[in-house]
């Protein structure tokens, strides 16, 4: 019997756990010795709250793969938080002794830091899985600053966690050196995988992108691109909707945007009226993920948001393999982890060398040189196979096999 404690910084409803952590997790729950129990750690926002009967729904299903949830309110950085954690330490403490856990398996480095915590205390072994620099990750975008306390903690605490982990997994080699030059740790076990794609929901043969179209009011020679994710913070703000303005006057009224993304109307309308946008060019929705593949089977490319900061070259981001699952070839910022790499050396999108203007332009320039009608179908399939190349499922299941074998 292998009891394991995941700890999560995230929501469960959020995007984000839907596709970066509970694929992985079912993954772990099955690579475990029959008998054993795989506990979650989920910090619940109140913007993603579950109703009752979801909530029974949710646990039904995950106790049927010998999951467990374990739901704590989430507090932004601050003295409630603070206060709060004090109190889910004791009760996580509780249950690693009680539930005899022997591991702690941490996604993402802030979920790191509560997993050293723990790991600390109770003397459990501490898995990092797609770790990634964070604390200067938030300093880059802008979110802190290196003389704040935020920081300072963060930054810590992925030392300890580093030093403290018995394996790491991270999307890429070059973590190695980050880590020697900014923690002078060296990690004795790492692992390296991309986020993987669940190619049984993102496949394309499964969707009728006419009837999508049909639904969003959207005519079936019109361009669309498709955005999946946040605005602001570690994505594009301002340069997306630039984008979206430049595209619009190279297509003109035959171009929309999607975003399937939580921002807010008002704040949709005031960027469309800040960069004088048609509303109706861009319209905006938040879906489960399930519903995704459906919206992405209808664009005709879609961009990567991720920021160009310097720690983004050790990320996967998820929606770029779900992009490519669907054929759709990505517009993207350079250095975003091996993406933006591929995506030049394989001719299946553009990447922005600057966020200006004249990048916007060769970008749109670039990908309608794609839409060649005798060449789509074979670019769709290649795209295709580039994603089951490089975002399959084996590598992950081979990592978790080997450690909780």
């Amino acid at each position: 019997m292998t009891n394991i404690l995941a700890v999560t910084y995230w929501s469960f409803r959020e995007p984000i756990f839907q596709s970066g952590a509970l694929p992985y997790l079912r993954i772990i729950a099955r690579t475990l010795p029959k008998g054993s129990t795989l506990y979650v750690l989920t910090l619940e926002k109140d913007n993603y709250n579950i109703s009752k009967e979801e909530e029974e729904k949710i646990l039904t299903d995950l106790h049927a793969h010998n999951i467990r949830l374990i739901r704590k309110r989430y507090y932004r950085f601050g003295l409630m938080a603070l206060i709060s954690w004090s109190l889910y330490l004791f009760h996580l403490t509780f249950i690693c002794f009680s539930k005899n856990i022997r591991f702690i398996h941490a996604f993402g480095a802030p979920a790191g830091s509560i997993g050293y915590l723990l790991s600390k205390i109770t003397g459990k072994q501490l898995i990092l899985d797609c770790f990634e620099p964070h604390a200067e990750a938030m300093t880059e975008n802008g979110t802190w600053t290196k003389e704040s306390l935020a920081f300072k903690m963060q930054f810590k605490f992925e030392k300890l966690q580093l030093q403290r982990a018995s394996a790491v997994i991270a999307h890429t080699l070059l973590i190695s050196e980050y880590v020697k030059r900014k923690h002078e740790v060296l990690i004795s076990k790492l692992y390296v995988r991309s986020n993987f794609v669940d190619f049984k929901l993102f496949d394309p043969a499964n969707l009728v992108p006419e009837n999508t179209r049909k639904s969003l009011g959207i005519a079936a020679d019109d361009i669309i691109c498709i955005y999946s994710g946040k605005v602001g913070g570690i994505y594009l703000e301002d340069e997306l909707f630039e984008f979206f303005k430049t595209a619009s006057e190279y297509w003109k009224n035959k171009f929309k945007a999607i975003l399937l993304s939580d921002i807010s109307p008002q704040a949709l309308s005031d960027y469309l009226q800040k960069y004088s946008i048609d509303p109706n060019t861009v319209s905006a929705m938040l879906v489960p993920h399930s519903k995704v593949p459906e919206y992405l089977s209808a664009a005709n490319f879609a961009i990567c948001a991720v920021k160009p900061i310097p720690t983004k070259l050790y990320c996967s981001p998820i929606k770029t393999g779900e992009y490519w699952a669907m054929g759709l070839p990505v517009v993207i910022p350079k250095n975003i982890g091996k993406d933006s790499a591929l995506i030049e050396q394989e001719q299946i999108g553009a990447v922005l060398s600057a966020l200006n203007k004249e990048e916007y332009s060769l970008a749109v320039s670039k990908i309608n040189s794609l839409f060649n009608p005798d060449k789509i179908m074979s670019l769709k399939e290649k795209i295709i196979s580039i994603a089951r190349k490089h975002r399959g499922i084996e590598a992950v299941e081979s990592i978790y096999k080997e450690i909780y074998s």
